[in-house]
């Protein structure tokens, strides 16, 4: 007994596969190729039929997907050297793609739950009616972060899940799996800012830079827009209110980086990140605001800024940030035997000149064993403040003072306000 299709995939069928018909005849209007508002449906249907006849072994559904093959192999071989109004071959592969498309819809949309024959056709369209913009952008990419990019894929899908789940040493509770995961989740966030900056050509325009920075890295955004405000009398007034706004995003992305790992510690740590981050965003609107230029200073010329950093996902940086996570965690178990709370204090007050990603990943992972949340929230924040005054040196030396002496004295402002939080809750 053939089993009776639901209403709802029946409908899903029709209306998915006339919204790609319609969208394959509008792309290759003015051309013929197979297939179309009214082949696909069909093709849908018929593939929706010959499923349900044998849901199980899907041989009739089979034998329908060999002849499919077989007619558009035949059309391939007839019309493969014609040529359409745009002296174009008559046959692209995506057409023959599309229309095997259009017949597995069919099983898809009544075997499958409905988001999927959704994800499914909509991925179609996309792909299809942006072929200039892909194509484009293939041009643009370099082979080498192609190439980055896939070994990034090799070591999150591959190396990740070999990697054993259990400490294998006794001077630190995180494993290699979440000395890894750590490297992942970090390198990911970096990795979306850097494509943002790179290949978004908005993003060079006003303080979306800054902001795409502080995602990535607010200390090498601090280095950047220092050095272009020394160079750039144009870009002193971005600049000042770009490194404070890409301070203000440092807090948010500690936020969602110990979220990811430890929600309670989040929560502790939520309030006062958030308040830090807020007083940075006002700070920063409050900056460009009253150093707006007058229209004649920017006559005839762009404000933009540069990206902020390298690849983020090249092997040399992964490593160094893996050796970091792996030494820092030794240390603050180190720091805590010997001298408890307060080691750990003094210690995020350390590597607070460095990278903080690596200690703030391990108190969130409960690498430092006995440390509360709120202990391990003042140390945070102490991290983040001695940043702060890093990237305040930062500011006023490679901008050579006077050009972001205010960004800079916001930046001890925010680290005083930490380090005062962090008294608070760590007392």
């Amino acid at each position: 007994m053939i089993p009776a299709p639901s209403l709802t995939g029946v409908l899903l069928l029709f209306g998915l596969s006339l919204f790609l018909g319609l969208a394959f005849e509008d792309f290759f209007a003015r051309t013929y190729r197979p297939g179309g508002i009214r082949t696909f449906p069909m093709l849908a249907a018929g593939g929706g039929v010959l499923y349900l006849f044998d849901p199980v072994h899907f041989v009739p559904f089979t034998a329908g997907l060999i002849v499919l093959g077989f007619w558009l192999a035949t059309y391939y071989r007839r019309h493969i050297r014609e040529q359409d109004g745009k002296a174009e071959t008559n046959v692209e592969l995506v057409v023959p793609i599309l229309n095997v498309h259009a017949y597995l819809l069919g099983a898809i949309a009544l075997a499958l739950p409905p988001w999927v024959a959704v994800a499914f056709t909509v991925s179609a369209v996309l792909l299809l009616t942006g072929r200039e913009k892909l194509h484009a952008l293939a041009q643009r990419v370099p082979l080498r972060e192609i190439v980055t990019a896939g070994q990034f894929l090799i070591l999150t899908g591959i190396i990740l899940p070999l990697l054993p789940n259990t400490p294998v040493t006794t001077l630190t509770t995180i494993t290699p799996r979440q000395a890894w995961l750590a490297l992942v989740v970090v390198c990911s966030l970096s990795y979306a800012s850097y494509l943002a900056q790179r290949y978004w050509a908005a993003a060079a325009r006003g303080l979306w830079m800054a902001a795409l920075g502080g995602l990535y890295s607010s200390t090498a955004t601090t280095v950047v827009l220092a050095r272009q405000a020394r160079s750039e009398s144009t870009m002193r007034r971005n600049a000042q209110a770009g490194i404070t706004l890409a301070t203000a995003i440092m807090y948010l992305r500690i936020l969602a980086i110990v979220a990811f790992f430890n929600w309670a510690l989040a929560r502790a740590l939520a309030p006062w990140l958030c308040a830090l981050s807020l007083a940075g965003l006002a700070i920063c609107a409050l900056q460009f605001w009253q150093a707006r230029p007058m229209p004649q200073e920017t006559k005839g010329k762009t404000s933009t800024l540069s990206p902020s950093g390298g690849n983020p996902l090249e092997l040399g940086p992964a490593a160094l940030f893996a050796a970091l996570f792996i030494a820092v965690s030794l240390l603050s178990n180190w720091a805590k035997v010997e001298f408890g709370t307060s080691g750990i204090y003094t210690l995020a007050a350390i590597v607070g000149v460095t990278d903080i990603d690596p200690f703030v990943l391990n108190l969130a992972q409960g690498g430092t064993s006995g440390l509360t949340d709120n202990a391990m929230s003042a140390a945070i924040l102490i991290a983040a403040s001695s940043n702060n005054v890093l990237k305040a040196a930062y500011a006023a030396f490679f901008a050579g003072g006077r050009a972001t002496a205010t960004s800079a004295g916001v930046l001890v402002l925010l680290a005083a306000a930490g380090v005062a939080i962090a008294v608070v809750i760590g007392a």
